[in-house]
């Protein structure tokens, strides 16, 4: 038996197409506005989670960027330090040369050497205690404020880092890159450190006891300087390449989230225009299709 099709239910289906293409219509008008492709999980499961995994590693780059920067400074601190400090040596040496010529020299002249290494020893232990955002540079996690602790006389110059406890900042998944210096390792410890030696070599000058057998020693601790200096070297190119991997990351994956939520400009428009006249094509084609009459409304 064929039923017949009333006004009425012509009404609502064409209500029912009508909704879905306002629906649509204002779909475009939001991604028009927000140029933004997908604003909520209904709009396209997959590519939400695609979204959501990009944005994720960006968040993690993003932080591997700032750990990048920070290791950048800390070595750049090292560095700096490390240069200051050989040049110090460099003129604890050079006295120390003067020094050993004995026959020619006064006793006034061995007192004044003696008092200039001494404060040449007081810059050098300053740049071995040398701090970056309170942190001392040389000392690794150690907290105790110096690398070099002198306070106490009976054992001067001790080391307060602990072997092993570095400062590291992770660059990447897989890879973390150490940002201090290993103080000891650089200047000494205790009664076999560099401030130890100048001190020796101070004390000879004032007995009048010949200094050119220390510049051995210090030429081995120049060299500790300098071992270290290359190794810090090595570090902070590893970061420069870290830093260029980690930008050129990041503009990928700013590639890649682009095509998955931002929407081609000039296509929304065109399809938000497209959508706007049929929308009201069908309007207009409704208005005169579905005229109500007084049955319309008595049924």
């Amino acid at each position: 038996m064929l039923g017949r099709i009333t006004n009425q239910q012509l009404l609502v289906n064409t209500q029912r197409s009508l909704q879905s293409s306002r629906s649509l219509l204002s779909q475009l008008q939001d991604r028009v506005s927000t140029g933004k492709a997908i604003t909520k999980p209904s709009d396209d499961p997959a590519a939400m989670a695609s979204l959501l995994r990009i944005q994720s590693q960006q968040r993690a780059a993003t932080q591997y960027g700032t750990n990048i920067a920070d290791g950048t400074a800390w070595l750049s601190t090292v560095d700096t330090t490390l240069s200051s400090a050989e040049d110090i040596l460099g003129k604890v040496r050079e006295l120390t040369v003067r020094g050993s010529n004995s026959g020619a020299l006064t006793p006034a002249s061995r007192e004044a050497i003696a008092t200039e290494l001494e404060g040449l020893k007081g810059d050098l232990l300053s740049k071995a205690n040398t701090t970056y955002l309170g942190r001392n540079i040389f000392a690794g996690s150690s907290d105790a404020g110096v690398a070099f602790d002198t306070s106490d006389p009976a054992a001067p110059y001790a080391f307060t880092g602990a072997a092993g406890a570095t400062v590291q900042r992770r660059v990447d998944d897989t890879e973390s890159v150490r940002v201090d210096a290993d103080g000891a390792a650089a200047f000494g410890t205790g009664a076999t450190s560099v401030f130890a030696t100048i001190d020796s070599i101070v004390t000879d000058l004032r007995a009048g006891t010949d200094v050119g057998s220390r510049l051995t020693e210090l030429d081995t601790h120049l060299g500790n300087l300098t071992t270290q200096h290359a190794f810090v070297g090595t570090r902070y190119a590893r970061l420069q390449q870290a830093a260029s991997n980690n930008l050129t990351q990041t503009t990928a994956l700013e590639s890649q989230r682009a095509g998955v939520e931002d929407v081609d400009p000039a296509k929304a428009i065109l399809d938000l225009k497209s959508q706007e006249t049929t929308y009201q094509s069908a309007l207009a084609v409704t208005a005169r299709a579905l005229q109500p009459t007084l049955l319309s409304y008595l049924s």
